[in-house]
């Protein structure tokens, strides 16, 4: 095959077994990869049951990994998410994918427990498992100076054993597969890493309309001014949007009860920039390279731990916020519900954390030693046990990132129908109400949002399939994609048949979903949206949201989505789609 190698790993961890199977071709143009792949493997797993030795973990790569595509070398992570209960999926760069396309496979499909804890090193086509019990409470970089692995290591730390639902797998030390707690169900399965190196080539079916689609997409990310202007996402890595979301009044502060943070240039990238310096990197193969690390070796925070941890916590000691993400990155754990579990805490007991407060609570987190148990399940849990559960910011039981939605109605419903819970990637409205791409529109508004967050949300589900980087679509589209993905592989396929085949792959999410008892219920919003304002002022109003506009709203998406008025999935659309109705 072109793009793909047509092979797929899967490991038996009880059985410390591995076989390769060889899909048919028609399923890789179906479902693509990464997403879509990892979602249709899903569903023939288990997909309740977390603990159960039928669910499966899955790690895809995409067609273009591996080529000369620009952002090639980016994984799809997913299994079930025990934070939430839904489909849980991620995206991650680094060099992980392109190490996993270089051993031959296309995706591992990892299901069973294994009864000591373990190590997966695959070599090429050839695959072992490694006893590792000591290496239980090591932390991230404890681990990768362990392994001295030359080729790419995705681990957990101790947060994945000590039952912290939203642990991360953490990809070459600080790229972070996170939001959905994938490392608790490595921590299930007794998996402590996963180390790949390859040495084969990707195959390609026409090298030069390659080289002329991937200059025509290089051209159009050189003139945008949000990845490469001066104050872009290349220089300040996604912390550039701090001072953006601050202007419009829409900066989550104190755990969502205001929207405006004050003296917000003095917590802003810039600032951090020039107080830990700054070296830039970023994923194999990419040269935005929006990853920044200070010159003391610890990553910068991107924007949502920049703003969660700053904002959310009324916390204007920046090393803290430097040392926050470092411990999460560290004891494996999502710094989105990391800070807002903790911002969750603070309104409850009223209590203003200082630095070192947050800090040592992490720790004591990750460690499983804190005294406040429940904070490691997540704010939705602690709220609901303390008989606060109004004070739990999140939607399908996850906490939502730094985008208030008070100050942009399509956040507000894109985080409502997310399948994957309170999520800013899944339709990433920001984009068109403000950053204006490719057009804008009335950020406090419902109207025609149903649809762009219909079709945004099959444009990223194409995105994590494909695995590229959302980013390159501010500047480039699927037009321009359509064109790499038929060089690489010799499927001809328009941007219109991309899309479709994203929208069958975010469809089989809300089958998924709906197996796992989801329906228009869970498809909300925590209830101070709808009765308390935001901060006003600069001339900007910030009321609550209007909750009858909203309820029309997202009955207008589940009819454009082909739901029916319960939110659910028809016959009809999943005959449509080429899905399967039950498992």
């Amino acid at each position: 095959m072109n793009g793909w190698h047509g092979k797929i790993l899967h490991i038996n961890l009880t059985k410390k077994e591995s076989s390769i199977e060889r899909p048919d071709h028609e399923l890789y143009y179906k479902f693509i990869g990464g997403k879509g792949l990892s979602g249709y493997y899903l569903r023939k797993c288990a997909t309740k049951e977390i603990d159960s030795d039928g669910m499966a973990i899955l790690f895809f790569t995409g067609p273009l990994v591996g080529t000369t595509s620009p952002s090639p070398g980016r994984i799809n992570i997913t299994s079930i998410s025990p934070l939430t209960g839904t489909i849980g999926d991620t995206s991650v760069g680094g060099k992980f994918g392109s190490e996993l396309k270089k051993t031959g496979f296309d995706g591992i499909v990892i299901t069973g427990k294994s009864d000591e804890l373990c190590g997966i090193e695959i070599i090429d086509e050839k695959v072992s498992f490694k006893a590792c019990d000591e290496a239980r409470d090591l932390k991230i970089s404890e681990v990768l100076k362990k392994l001295s692995w030359q080729g790419s290591v995705a681990a957990v730390g101790p947060s994945a054993f000590n039952g912290v639902l939203y642990s991360n797998i953490m990809i070459d030390g600080h790229y972070a597969a996170g939001r959905n707690g994938l490392g608790f169900i490595c921590g299930i399965k007794n998996l402590k890493y996963l180390a790949v190196k390859g040495s084969k080539k990707t195959s390609i079916a026409d090298k030069t309309e390659l080289k002329k689609a991937r200059e025509d997409i290089l051209r159009l990310v050189s003139a945008s001014p949000v990845l490469m202007g001066d104050a872009g996402i290349s220089k300040f890595g996604t912390g550039a949007l701090f001072d953006l979301i601050s202007s419009r009044r829409m900066i989550p502060t104190m755990n969502f009860k205001e929207t405006s943070f004050e003296d917000p240039e003095k917590m802003n990238a810039f600032s951090y920039q020039k107080e830990f310096g700054v070296k830039h990197a970023g994923c194999q193969g990419c040269h935005v390279r929006c990853k920044k690390i200070a010159k003391d070796g610890r990553p910068l925070p991107e924007y949502e731990t920049m703003s969660h941890f700053s904002a959310l916590l009324l916390n204007r000691d920046k090393e803290s916020v430097v040392n926050a993400n470092f411990i999460c990155n560290e004891y494996g754990m999502d710094t989105i519900s990391a800070a807002a579990t903790l911002a969750c805490h603070s309104e409850l007991t009223g209590e203003i954390l200082k630095p070192e407060t947050i800090t040592n609570l992490l720790k004591d987190i990750g460690e499983g030693t804190c005294s406040e148990r429940l904070l490691s399940k997540g704010s939705y849990r602690y709220a609901k046990e303390k008989g606060k559960k109004d004070l739990s910011i999140t939607v399908k039981k996850q906490e939502l990132p730094a985008y208030d939605p008070r100050g942009a109605y399509g956040m507000a419903l894109s985080y409502a129908t997310s399948t994957r819970g309170g999520c800013h990637l899944r339709a990433y409205p920001v984009s068109h109400e403000i950053l204006r791409k490719p057009v804008a529109t009335d950020r406090f508004s419902f109207s025609g949002k149903a649809r762009i967050i219909k079709i945004a949300e099959d444009v990223n589900a194409m995105a994590d399939s494909l695995t590229i980087c959302k980013f390159f679509l501010f500047a480039a589209s699927l037009e321009e994609y359509s064109k790499i993905y038929s060089a690489v592989t010799g499927d001809k396929k328009s941007a219109q048949d991309l899309l479709d085949c994203g929208e069958r792959i975010f469809y089989n999410d809300r089958v998924i979903n709906s197996l796992n008892g989801f329906s228009k219920e869970e498809d909300d919003l925590p209830v101070r949206f709808f009765k308390e304002q935001g901060s006003s002022g600069n001339n900007i109003n910030v009321p609550p949201i209007d909750r009858e506009d909203f309820l029309e709203a997202r009955s207008k998406y589940y009819k454009v989505r082909g739901l029916s008025s319960e939110g659910m999935p028809t016959k009809e659309k999943v005959k449509e789609l080429g899905l399967v109705w039950k498992n």
